[in-house]
């Protein structure tokens, strides 16, 4: 994504005329979620995608014609009827809608902020009126940007509107969340004259793995592929090193409880711990440290009857019930894993039904053999 931004204002700076057509609406199943973005030239140039491949060439078309003129900026839609699939290509069974706005050929506050941003792995939102029942207020394509100590370097017309929007989208900002909300003209509540697109840049999730073990490499792989920026942490020199983890972003040397104490942003609820040791001095401490933060997912591999005397040492902590209940131990959804990459499979597999509040058949919840 950091790619698509960076080539906005590249093309912007160097006076090439641009489209951007980001998602921002989705009913039903559909390839890609709100916030997906395709961008594309006057010379023909694509970058991008917002579909998987399903609609691009049906943008492509609209984006056009905004170049030319023969449309204005705003959301089009396209469902995913049978007729509608044969023609763009959707098989999805959804609705998506997509907002196209075009960026003329200069130096540009909006995408300049949020690529600075993007590098610099500080949180920003874009906020963007995509659509308008009235005459009066902003223009549609209006933007508003967001940070989280309160800096901006654009805003909308009506101060209202502005003050408001801000509001809401720091509170999304810091939840990670990319929403759609509706305003009255000056930002009042429960109307529908103005439709606001509220985009959320965020650092990428972290995932920590304690125990540089055989099967630490697989899984940092894996998180990477998800997107996850990963830390591998073990105590043990000999084992945590660059050169046995190279798809890690850092390989940490220090125990899991001082490596937590001493991070700067605390963990949040989007953010993931897999403690991979399985042995008992590692264990506690990394899962005691881990249960005083807000991650949301916590997982630690072994047995059962290794995870049964875990309990009673988290008990002895002084671990309760409810920090108990947290632990997804053995960890994993149960679907017969045996190598550290399926392994791996199966772990990632329950952190993403963890996030999204899927229901999964985790190995905690079943019974006998793990294996």
């Amino acid at each position: 994504m950091k790619d698509v931004y960076s080539q906005i204002d590249q093309w912007s700076k160097t006076g090439i005329r641009t489209v951007v057509a980001r998602v921002v609406g989705l009913k039903g199943s559909g390839p890609r979620d709100p916030g997906a973005t395709m961008v594309m030239n006057d010379r023909g140039e694509v970058v991008g995608s917002v579909s998987g491949g399903c609609v691009e060439g049906a943008v492509v078309l609209e984006g056009e014609a905004l170049l030319a003129g023969h449309r204005a900026p705003g959301v089009v839609s396209f469902g995913y009827s049978d007729d509608e699939a044969f023609a763009v290509g959707l098989t999805c069974g959804g609705t998506i809608s997509i907002f196209l706005d075009i960026v003329e050929p200069s130096p540009n506050e909006t995408w300049g902020a949020i690529v600075s941003a993007l590098q610099s792995n500080e949180p920003i939102a874009l906020a963007t009126v995509i659509a308008k029942a009235i005459d009066k207020g902003p223009t549609v394509g209006e933007s508003l940007i967001i940070k989280l100590n309160g800096d901006h370097s654009l805003s909308f017309s009506d101060r209202n509107l502005a003050r408001v929007v801000t509001r809401d989208a720091k509170a999304f900002l810091e939840a990670g969340v990319t929403t759609t909300r509706h305003y009255g003209a000056s930002g009042e509540a429960n109307q529908d004259d103005l439709e606001v697109f509220i985009e959320s840049f965020v650092p990428a999730p972290r995932l920590v793995i304690f125990g540089a073990v055989d099967f630490t490499a697989a899984l940092a792989a894996a998180g990477k592929l998800l997107g996850y920026h990963v830390t591998v942490c073990d105590a043990r020199e000999v084992f945590s090193t660059p050169a046995r983890f190279p798809m890690a972003d850092e390989v940490v040397c220090d125990w899991p409880q001082r490596y937590l104490e001493s991070i700067v942003v605390p963990l949040t609820p989007r953010d993931a711990v897999c403690v991979l040791t399985h042995d008992m001095k590692f264990d506690v401490p990394a899962i005691v440290s881990a249960l005083n933060s807000e991650v949301g997912y916590l997982g630690a591999m072994g047995s059962r009857k290794t995870h049964e005397k875990r309990i009673e040492r988290l008990r002895e902590a002084g671990v309760g019930e409810e920090g108990i209940e947290r632990v997804m131990a053995p960890i994993g959804i149960d679907l017969g894993a045996r190598t550290p990459e399926e392994t791996a499979i199966a772990i990632c597999a329950e952190m993403i039904a963890t996030r999204t509040g899927r229901s999964v058949p985790s190995l905690r919840d079943g019974t006998g053999s793990i294996h």
